[in-house]
This record gives structure tokens, sequence and C-alpha cells, in this order.
């Protein structure tokens, strides 16, 4: 229940303060810092002094959408992988409403999951400057860029 603040470039510690929940995934929209805390609810932060602004449940067509764990924001959406599945969700950053539900099981091979003590699927990272995306997960042995193709 705390956040640090560290120099970007030496990683040096300047300070931390308090935030109401657990931590689980960040991003940045262009405004405002978004943070996750493995519930449905999302936690819109003022990124000067760290002050929560406001609050969004997401949703899908039939219940809310719980463990949403790592976050990206890029292409108008918030990305965020659901913690323990292999699926990553897109949400509507002012409804909150879940826009797309991205199938990713199957990236690693048996073979991967068999020599390797891999977890859960839990990273998503959008290159901006070359428009890319990328994907991996806790203790995997790859990283993968992905191209999303609509079904």
């Amino acid at each position: 229940k705390r956040g640090y603040i560290y120099d970007f470039k030496s990683f040096k510690y300047i300070d931390e303060f308090p935030i109401s929940t657990e931590g689980w995934g960040l991003t940045f929209d262009g405004k405002s810092l978004i943070r996750s805390d493995g519930s449905n609810v999302l936690f819109f932060i003022q990124p000067e002094y760290f002050s929560e602004l406001h609050t969004l449940e997401v949703f899908d067509h039939q219940r809310e959408v719980a463990r949403l764990n790592e976050l990206e924001f890029y292409d108008g959406k918030i990305w965020a992988n659901v913690y323990g599945q292999d699926y990553i969700v897109t949400i509507d950053p002012n409804s909150g409403q879940v826009l797309e539900k991205i199938d990713l099981s199957g990236l690693l091979t048996e073979q991967d999951r068999r020599t390797n003590q891999v977890d859960v699927l839990n990273g998503i990272a959008w290159d901006k400057g070359k428009k890319r995306l990328f994907v991996t997960g806790k203790l995997w042995p790859k990283l993968f860029e992905i191209e999303l193709i609509a079904k």
C-alpha cells in the first residue's frame, strides 16, 4: 500500500506516498496514471501529486471482470491481462466496458512449459516508436511480439 518514486535515469529513490489498495499494474494515458489492484476497479491518479482522481469499474457484457493485473494504454484503450488467464481485455477508459477479449493461449509450447518453471501471462508493452505490441509472462523464457488479427 505504498507507491515509490525513483529518478528515471539513475533509479535513485526520491519519495514515497500511500495508496489505498495493493498495486498490481500501472500505465499512463497521457493525463493520468491508471493503477490496478487485482479487482475489477481501475484507479485514475493525478501524476504530479499522486492523488486519486476517480475510479472505473470494469465489466464485460455479463459481469464484472476482476483480477485485472498488468496494464498498458494504447490506441485509446486500456489493455489489461486478467491474472491467471491466457487472455487480455481491452477496456473503454470512459465507460469501463470490455471492448475485446484477446486470446493468447498457445503462445508457449508444451516444451516451454515442461522445461521452464513458467507462471502466468503477465506482461504487456506497446512500443510507440516502432508501433509494436509485446506480451510475456512471469518466468516465461520468451517475449512475444504479436499482431492482432480479427476473427
